[in-house]
């Protein structure tokens, strides 16, 4: 029966994602809710990525704009339902939206092989155009 659950869940968020994308109607929303019974009904926990879609309060499903105003402020992702009102904070170093490293001048051993690899590269290029001329 558990695993019935899982996959009605993950079928439910799939249908309320889809009805998302086609018009602004309340049923999206209703899948959420009939998600979040069947889960509670057969203790089933929702996966961390379908956690992030919807609105604890009122278990509105979130689009960027109209039902979900999100804000970066001080390392936080604040996420404001504009349904209810509710707020949520998320960590930015915890979550998967944290932005990958970039190379700085402060660490040359970096710079130094990006460099290396820009003169190769247009060594190459010489030597390949070169070939071509003859």
């Amino acid at each position: 029966m558990i695993r019935v659950a899982g996959e009605r869940v993950s079928a439910l968020f799939a249908l309320a994602e889809s009805e998302a994308r086609r018009r602004p109607t309340g049923l999206a929303d209703r899948y959420v809710r009939l998600a979040r019974k069947v889960g509670m009904r057969y203790n089933v926990r929702l996966l961390p990525e379908y956690r992030e879609l919807y609105c604890r309060g009122c278990s509105a499903y979130w689009v960027e704009g109209r039902t979900v105003r999100t804000r970066l402020r001080s390392g936080h992702r604040v996420r404001t339902c504009l349904v209810c009102g509710r707020v949520r904070r998320a960590s930015i170093a915890s979550g998967s939206t944290a932005a990958p490293d970039l190379p700085t001048s402060a660490d040359p051993p970096i710079a130094e092989a990006v460099s290396a690899a820009v003169e190769l590269d247009s060594d190459e290029d010489e030597a390949s155009g070169a070939g071509e001329e003859e």
